[in-house]
């Protein structure tokens, strides 16, 4: 089995007051209401869109600007950064960035906001502040994402598995959002990638956002034929990338899947795009 970079809520909560942790929480939106109601004692917050991109191209942080970030924030190269997602997928999301850019002590809450509350476990409504740090540049790794033209050359390619890890109701072309968003939007047309397989990212988690073990995983992934033997390459997407990345950091970091990928554009490129099948 892979090393995973999930923690437990027993766990952080028994390091709460470890002097080189720091502990981040990842937001949907860029309002800091909940935040300041009641987070984890320690948690510095951050909206997922300015911590993840630039701050001008639709790309993603460079290892320049996270060293610019977690320098402000307090943080070394060396010290534990706990993520969490308010929703979960937010925090996987981040975890996937600053992994890119560079940072290696990353981990990431199994559960995230969601199960910390449902356990009732401490909370705070302290803003905490800490010296900022010198942070060196890191040399960063792009490997584990692909763009449009990479998932296009390879459609219908027997060695590739396409995964379309959204809603039923996205994937078979009745919705382009999630019933969970008012307004139906976030591409021009409907549908999903040609040849793309569907697995809904929520099929490998509890109840509390916390991961299934990797015996209930893998039952599930072979419903869908995900097995070691059979691709090449892995390919995950969703609308936004976000849900997408709960399914990678599940087949590459517990149940130890090679060369799984994320395309970053996902379903709000690829069905916004002219003459894209």
């Amino acid at each position: 089995m892979a090393s995973s970079p999930l923690v437990t809520t027993d766990w952080l909560e028994s390091h709460l007051d470890d002097p080189d942790l720091r502990i981040i929480e990842i937001c949907s939106v860029d309002d800091d209401k909940t935040y300041h109601e009641a987070h984890i004692p320690g948690a510095m917050w951050l909206f997922w869109k300015a911590a993840c991109w630039q701050a001008t191209d639709r790309d993603l942080i460079t290892p320049n600007e996270l060293a610019e970030l977690f320098g402000r924030l307090g943080i070394r190269p060396d010290s534990t950064v706990v993520l969490y997602g308010d929703p979960i997928q937010y925090g996987s999301y981040a975890y996937w960035a600053f992994t890119m850019a560079g940072h290696t002590n990353l981990r990431l809450l199994d559960g995230g906001r969601k199960k910390w509350l449902r356990e009732r476990r401490p909370v705070s409504q302290n803003v905490p502040r800490f010296a900022p740090q010198d942070y060196a540049i890191s040399t960063g790794s792009s490997t584990s994402r692909v763009g449009r033209k990479n998932v296009r050359d390879h459609l219908h390619r027997p060695g590739r598995l396409l995964l379309d890890v959204r809603s039923p109701e996205e994937y078979s072309g009745k919705r382009v959002s999630e019933y969970t968003f008012a307004v139906d939007h976030g591409a021009q047309r409907s549908g999903r990638i040609p040849g793309a397989v569907h697995l809904y990212f929520k099929e490998i988690l509890n109840d509390d956002d916390s991961f299934k073990s990797a015996d209930e995983m893998r039952q599930v992934l072979e419903v869908v034929g995900v097995a070691h033997e059979k691709f090449d390459d892995i390919v995950c997407y969703c609308r936004m990338t976000h849900r997408a990345t709960i399914v990678w950091l599940a087949l590459t970091h517990i149940l130890g899947h090679a060369n799984v990928k994320l395309y970053d554009g996902s379903w709000t490129e690829w069905g916004s795009i002219v003459g894209y099948p």
